[in-house]
């Protein structure tokens, strides 16, 4: 089994029942573990960052690394959860429903997957739950 390339992904052109084959999933499972991987070194990053801080008299120099730490924070919060949705995925890709949309079971197709690997939804799903989201956010 030859490992696919992104290349690969965008140009393929079988079978609708060959969507999500075995060196689909293989390379999408390959895809997750490599975002997991680097999600998880830039939270050690953080981690040896935040240890490091130094003491700063100055109270406008202490406020802008106050401020640093705190966006840092935020950002790896939001890691934190995209890991989460990531260990997700790879369940799915193991028990055969990744690639297909939660709302309407069709594909979600291939190049929607390689631009967003953790996508549960075609795109038409998606816009049609912003869409439901706005209306009654209103």
């Amino acid at each position: 089994m030859a490992k696919l390339s992104e290349q690969d992904i965008l140009n393929w052109k079988g079978p609708e029942e060959d969507y999500m084959n075995p060196d689909h999933l293989a390379f999408f499972r390959e895809k997750l573990l490599q975002m997991k991987a680097e999600l998880l070194a830039n939270a050690d990053l953080t981690s040896q960052h935040l240890q490091e801080q130094e003491a700063t008299p100055d109270p406008a120099d202490r406020a802008t690394l106050e401020e640093e730490y705190a966006l840092e924070l935020r950002t790896r919060d939001r890691e934190r959860k995209l890991l989460l949705k990531i260990d997700s995925t790879i369940r799915k890709i193991d028990d055969g429903s990744y690639g297909y949309c939660s709302d309407t079971g069709e594909p979600i197709g291939l190049a929607r997957l390689l631009a967003r690997p953790t996508a549960s939804l075609t795109l038409e799903a998606q816009e049609r739950r912003e869409r439901l989201k706005k209306q009654f956010a209103d």
